[in-house]
């Protein structure tokens, strides 16, 4: 019987498959190539906070069934969540010098950002070597909450809304962009396996 390749075999391909893809993006009339990036670290960034969302989801069910197996996604998805959002930031500061010309660090969301990436990663070790489900599953329900209020309520700088691609009416942006979020997607789901594996063996 061939064994089964680690989840994270697959999760690196996905990510080769990913950055290849990027490559050959669509240009933008006014960043030209360099669109390509934010196109990546769009993708990236909107990965991460689904897999909070489902995080926090698989916690609320966890809490309500006391289910342990949804307690152990929700540690899962919140691990893979700040690894996402933690590579999301680089490819924002890559985003911002390859368009703009220069770091615009004190801009509200990037900031607010870093803030979270910096709780976010402290938040999931004391998780990780506290090892209690039920906590992993609250934390992981307040820190999505805390996360999209936060956000909500920040200026809108380098960031304007509504999304630029999604009203920008050019379908072969769009739908790039759609294919690049589904491949993150992918790229999550399987690094959440393999944390899964390592939360089920502990």
């Amino acid at each position: 019987m061939i064994k089964t390749k680690s989840p994270l075999v697959y999760f690196f391909l996905t990510v080769i498959v990913i950055a290849l893809l990027t490559l050959f993006g669509p240009e933008e009339k006014s960043l030209g190539s360099n669109v390509r990036i934010v196109y990546l670290h769009g993708a990236w960034v909107l990965a991460a906070e689904a897999a909070f969302i489902t995080a926090a989801l698989a916690g609320l069910l966890g809490l309500i069934l006391r289910k342990d197996i949804f307690h152990a996604w929700s540690a899962a998805l919140g691990r893979t969540g700040i690894i996402f959002w933690l590579t999301y930031l680089p490819l924002s500061l890559i985003a911002m010098q390859a368009n703009w010309n220069g770091l615009f660090l004190a801009e509200p969301r990037f900031r607010i950002a870093m803030i979270f990436a910096v709780t976010g990663i402290l938040l999931q070790t004391g998780l990780w070597l506290f090892n209690i489900p039920w906590l992993t599953s609250l934390a992981n329900i307040l820190y999505i909450i805390a996360l999209r209020v936060i956000f909500a309520t920040a200026q809108n700088i380098m960031h304007p809304p509504p999304s630029p691609i999604f009203n920008s009416g050019l379908w072969n942006i769009i739908l790039f962009f759609i294919a690049l979020n589904f491949l993150a997607w992918i790229a999550g789901y399987f690094l959440t396996r393999w944390f899964l594996l390592l939360k089920t063996s502990e």
